[in-house]
């Protein structure tokens, strides 16, 4: 018999979705969000009025590399840099891979349940409407 698998909810995505669109809206930028599930495939995506058309795949692909690689997509992108182990990885998985900040796993203690990505702002309000998404997750 299939064991079930731990993986974010259409639910739990518009969980992290309103809290994320509430902190774009704190900051005054239209964002870009995008939630994946535990394999990394798009649950729930958003794009708020007035918020770039380029930013679109890169909300996707920040929540997808965050779930690819478990980690948030600004600490990958400290892995990344020239010189260091992972420098080019940006270029793999068919140029979905996102080095710089936005993106997040969602976790339930240790495990990764999904992920999200926010494009919009400058790097670090993209970090901030993710990170205001994980706590209204984890407080929900």
């Amino acid at each position: 018999m299939p064991q079930p698998v731990d993986t974010l909810t259409l639910e739990d995505a518009r969980v992290l979705l309103a809290a994320a669109e509430a902190k774009a809206e704190v900051l005054g930028t239209p964002y870009n969000i995008a939630v994946v599930d535990s394999g990394g495939n798009l649950l729930l995506f958003a794009r708020m009025d007035g918020a770039w058309l380029g930013s679109i795949d890169i909300a996707i692909h920040k929540a997808f590399t965050a779930r690819a690689f478990d980690m948030p997509t600004d600490e990958l992108a400290k892995m990344a840099q020239p010189g260091k182990p992972l420098f080019g990885i940006q270029d793999t998985n068919h140029d979905r891979i996102v080095v710089f900040g936005g993106g997040a796993p969602v976790k339930a203690g240790e495990t990764v349940l999904g992920a999200i990505g926010a494009s919009g702002g400058t790097v670090q309000q993209d970090i901030e409407v993710v990170e205001a998404a994980l706590r209204a997750f984890e407080d929900a």
